[in-house]
Formats: structure tokens, sequence, C-alpha cells
């Protein structure tokens, strides 16, 4: 059974559980990799940066980028280059707005620990980028998906390379995986 079949014959909320599940285990290797990795506490510390003008500036601009560009080509491009098996929309076209609001601050902050606070800190920008986008593996078949996930990656990852702050890749992730899942809840999106 491929996973397409696999998502069809689960209900909206397995899809979700399976996505919290998911995502506390990346934050759990987030920790654990650092507990090795990092030298004490206070190097965790080190990389959040409460700069609210910074994380607006930056990650707001960020997201507000790859929103625009992720739209118009979502408007453009043929529906099937954007199918990811109906994963996102089983996730997103049920939930409360306010449990998308955490859903997607989850996701950001686990992912951004892993792969911007452990990844990027201890083995590099491409090691980190090259991480994030492999582990969106279900967009592997979908080469404007891939695309696009690398791009936001690279984006973003070189956005934590400028800013050496957290709070900006997080504020980034945050808000685009929000924007999105609530077009998908409302139906704005196609």
């Amino acid at each position: 059974m491929n996973q397409a079949e696999l998502i069809k014959k689960m209900t909206d909320r397995q899809v979700v559980t399976q996505l919290y599940i998911t995502q506390v285990f990346i934050l759990v290797i987030s920790l654990m990799s650092s507990w090795f990795l990092f030298d004490s506490v206070k190097d965790w510390y080190d990389l959040f940066t409460w700069d609210m003008k910074g994380i607006l500036y930056y990650g707001g601009s960020a997201a507000l980028l790859i929103l625009s560009l992720d739209i118009l080509l979502m408007t453009v491009m043929p529906k099937r280059f954007y199918d990811d098996g109906g994963i996102n929309e089983k996730v997103f076209r049920n939930l409360p707005v306010l449990e998308i609001v955490g859903l997607t601050f989850f996701v950001a902050f686990a992912e951004e620990m892993l792969f911007r606070g452990v990844i990027q800190t201890e083995y590099g920008y491409l090691a980190a980028s090259i991480s994030f986008a492999l582990v969106h593996i279900r967009y592997l078949t979908k080469p404007v998906l891939f695309i696009s996930v690398i791009a936001i990656s690279f984006y973003i990852g070189w956005m934590y390379e400028i800013t050496s702050n957290l709070w900006v890749t997080i504020f980034a992730h945050f808000m685009i995986d929000l924007v999105l899942g609530i077009m998908i809840r409302y139906r704005i999106l196609r």
C-alpha cells in the first residue's frame, strides 16, 4: 500500500495525531542531540534572542516572500503539481483555528530546534538545509513541491545564518504554515 492509499484510509484526526507524534519525536531528537553536542544549556539560550524588530523584519519578510511565491505558483500551476497526497488537507480542513495556531507553532518550534538549532549550529548551513528538505520525503515524487521545500529550507537557513536567532526562523516557519493551514481550512486554496 502506498502513502496516498494509507492516508485515504486514515481519519483526519489520525493524520493530525501522527503529525503531533512526529513533531514530538523531532523535538526529542533535538534535545537529546544537544545534550551531547552542546557544552551547556547556555548554548541553547544563546540561540534565542528576543529582538522583536529583527524577528518581525527578517522572519516576517521571509514568510511574506515565501507565501507570495507559493500562492502565485499554486494559482498558475496545475493542482497535481502541488498535490501532497492529501496530507495537508486532512491535517487542516477540519481543525479549529486555535488548534491550527498551536499545531503550526509546535511544528515550527520542533523543526527549527532540530534543523537550525542543532544541525545548522553544529554541522552547517548545507547539512541543515538538505536534511530539512529530505525530512519532507513525501515531496520527493513531486518536483515542484520538492524544489519549493529545498528553496524554502535554504532561504530560512540563510535567515538563521545572518541573524543567529532561532526566533526569526521559528516565526517565519510558523507564519508560513499558519497562513497555508488557515487557507486550507477555509478552502481559500483550490
